[in-house]
């Protein structure tokens, strides 16, 4: 068969069929030769290592680094497991950062939603909804990364819960918002 015919046949590109044919004839078989540049230094390691961190999403790398032996090496890098958890779908990101809702704060929410669904447009007009939040200036929060994946940030794991009465420097701001009249 012409290696057209192939590729259209299997799916793939036609110089991937071109240079396995070319393989095949000098070597006489179409398997991957060795190529240059270091070996990987963690293919056993690799499943642990994404499964200690969707484990604890706050685990850093260096402290995997130091606990996951190599196979060259007996030790391996915190950019290696950075390097893994990447190819593994997961990022460092900061953690999104929210208040402590008890039982009590869920059950008045949702008692102020049932009473207020029925309200019409002129009804809010005469509403301001305020809101004021306070930033620590000397927290550590800006340190703390989490590793999740795409679209997962707002996931109970990825999600970091905090006091709302923390020590330290802070600015409060506040602001409002309502329907305008038009």
């Amino acid at each position: 068969m012409r290696s057209a015919d192939v590729a259209r046949a299997i799916n793939c590109n036609v110089r991937t069929v071109r240079r396995l044919r070319q393989c095949y004839r000098e070597t006489g078989q179409s398997a991957v030769r060795p190529r240059s540049g270091r070996p990987r230094v963690t293919p056993a390691q690799d499943r642990y290592i994404q499964t200690s961190h969707l484990q604890d999403r706050y685990r850093m790398a260096k402290t995997t680094a130091r606990v996951t032996p190599g196979t060259h090496n007996p030790t391996i890098g915190g950019q290696t497991v950075r390097n893994r958890l990447r190819e593994a779908g997961l990022r460092a990101c900061r953690p999104v950062v929210r208040q402590v809702l008890t039982r009590h704060h869920w059950q008045h929410r949702r008692l102020w939603a049932q009473t207020h669904r029925r309200w019409t447009r002129q009804d809010w007009q005469k509403v301001l909804f305020t809101n004021e939040s306070w930033f620590c200036l000397t927290s550590v929060g800006g340190q703390i990364h989490v590793y999740c994946r795409r679209n997962e940030s707002y996931t109970e794991a990825c999600t970091l819960e905090q006091d709302q009465f923390e020590g330290g420097g802070s600015v409060m701001v506040w602001g409002g918002v309502t329907v305008s009249s038009d």
